[in-house]
């Protein structure tokens, strides 16, 4: 059953092309049809939420920043709010090149966003052969443009720029590629993303131009600009029956919290009527237990009870197009997909498309690479689940948020597990023509097991393997199947990776 609500639009305002001033109430919204199993409350979303299976086997998705900071293409997609920052070199920048902010603000770049040789279609297709199980596009971010047909926010890509249904299109051709939607909003980091331009003569201190939000201090929340937030999200989950809806950090504001917590159960309950099995991402602040939690551009040190996400961008300056971009390579990007695999988490890996609407052709090749390698090795990675411990580490990876720009110098040494039914993967992130010992799976590894067969994945080559006490010996074969990160597949007699001791952190409350 697909709910609806009621918007109350107060006031008209026009100036040139300016916005309608929306006020909501979100107390109009209509109750929930239906289910209302969901209640505003951790403890009880925890009793009723189970994590989505397709989101648990899915393990690579792709993110899409893209919007009217495409065309000024410079630094980074914080540019809406640097141009109005005195001491950035955005703003002089902006000054040398568009002119004085009064007579060119950040509003005058969106008759240049026109998308003209956007195609969904041809995104999606690019997409599916990276080997991408999901979706998340930007609905809207900190700079206030939707790329949706908001009924409450004039400034959007239906009415202006592209004159096109961005979300729309992309839900339409994502679900034709077989892969699942979902999509982020950036909406809570509106209000303050453009309150340098109030220091200077600038566009910005028309207050009329809702583009540019409440123009309050960072992180100065009121329940006014909250309730404002939750109706826009409401409006997303409406329209676009997202299944998983991803957010900034933000929504961790104390003010905010009680609003998220209507949204959480607004949205599950939403699922029940859809019977879709939905998932939300957030980056802190909310327990482990009732979504998703999500750590920018780094990785987790260790292993997870709970299904977790890094979120990062191919491009290491920014994750929106701009000139001058530094790429990842795809094999530090095939690493760090086994490495977070391994501790029980998703990587969402950003694209970000030119103001025309095509995606780079270095980024589409490395995309193209990493679908390459999952071709060869996808049993490895898609459906499976962690063991009693990710692996064996040698060289240590880095950690932590924004810590993922430089790329490890893995050794065959290095060693990531993953599990499937009676399979075991020790995934080697180098190659070693001597072979290699897999200390984890001595003859005590697993009770009572016994290796039926070993493999490597995309290789018809032999596998000569003993389980000693020191561990497992494997051989490598005279060919490598693919060009790096290497998966030799263990058969054993029996289930691998349930009901064993396991080094998964229990950590359930706010990171």
């Amino acid at each position: 059953m697909k709910r609806v609500f009621g918007y109350l639009l107060i006031g008209l305002m026009v100036v040139g092309c300016q916005t309608k001033k929306a006020t909501i109430n979100i107390d109009s919204v209509a109750s929930p049809k239906g289910t209302e199993v969901f209640q505003p409350n951790w403890d009880n979303i925890a009793q009723h939420y189970q994590f989505p299976e397709w989101f648990c086997d899915a393990k690579f998705g792709i993110f899409i920043h893209w919007g009217v900071y495409a065309v000024p293409a410079f630094g980074n997609e914080w540019y809406p709010r640097n141009m109005y920052r005195k001491d950035s070199k955005e703003y002089k920048h902006h000054i040398e090149t568009y002119g004085e902010h009064t007579k060119f603000g950040y509003k005058e770049f969106i008759p240049m966003f026109k998308a003209e040789k956007f195609n969904a279609d041809e995104w999606m297709r690019v997409f599916k052969a990276s080997g991408a199980k999901y979706v998340v596009p930007v609905a809207e971010h900190h700079d206030g443009f939707s790329l949706y047909d908001s009924d409450l926010n004039e400034w959007n890509s239906v009415k202006m720029g592209p004159k096109k249904d961005i979300v729309g299109l992309l839900k339409q051709a994502a679900e034709k590629e077989g892969l699942v939607f979902g999509l982020s909003t950036h909406r809570a980091e509106n209000p303050w993303f453009y309150n340098g331009g109030m220091e200077f003569p600038s566009d910005v201190q028309d207050t009329t131009i809702t583009l540019y939000g409440a123009r309050q201090q960072q992180e100065s929340y009121t329940d006014a600009v909250s309730r404002e937030w939750l109706t826009r999200t409401y409006e997303l989950i409406n329209k676009y029956e997202p299944k998983l809806i991803w957010f900034d950090w933000t929504v961790h504001h104390p003010v905010m919290m009680p609003y998220f917590n209507k949204f959480m159960a607004y949205y599950y309950n939403n699922a029940l009527d859809w019977n879709e099995q939905v998932v939300v991402n957030t980056k802190q602040g909310y327990p482990t237990n009732v979504q998703v939690w999500d750590m920018e551009r780094g990785k987790s040190d260790k292993m997870m009870k709970f299904p977790w996400q890094t979120d990062t961008s191919i491009g290491k300056k920014s994750w929106g197009y701009i000139d001058g971009e530094e790429n990842k390579t795809a094999e530090q990007i095939v690493h760090d997909l086994i490495d977070i695999v391994s501790k029980n988490g998703n990587l969402l890996l950003n694209i970000g498309p030119r103001a025309d609407g095509t995606i780079t052709e270095e980024q589409t090749a490395i995309l193209l690479t990493i679908g390459k390698w999952l071709q060869v090795n996808g049993d490895a990675i898609y459906g499976t689940r962690t063991w009693k411990k990710f692996g064996e580490v040698v060289t240590e990876p880095t950690k932590g948020s924004f810590s993922d720009n430089a790329a490890t110098p893995y050794t065959a040494q290095d060693i990531r597990f993953t599990t499937k039914g009676n399979d075991f993967y020790a995934i080697v992130l180098n190659w070693d023509d001597a072979g290699v010992i897999v200390k984890s799976l001595d003859k005590n590894a697993i009770a009572d097991a016994k290796i039926l067969k070993v493999e490597m994945l995309g290789s018809n080559e032999a596998i000569a393997y003993e389980q000693t006490d020191e561990g497992l010996k494997l051989s490598f074969p005279k060919t490598k199947p693919c060009d790096f990160a290497y998966s030799f597949k263990i058969t054993f007699d029996k289930k691998v990776g349930e009901n064993l001791e396991s080094e998964a952190s229990n950590e359930t409350m706010k990171h």
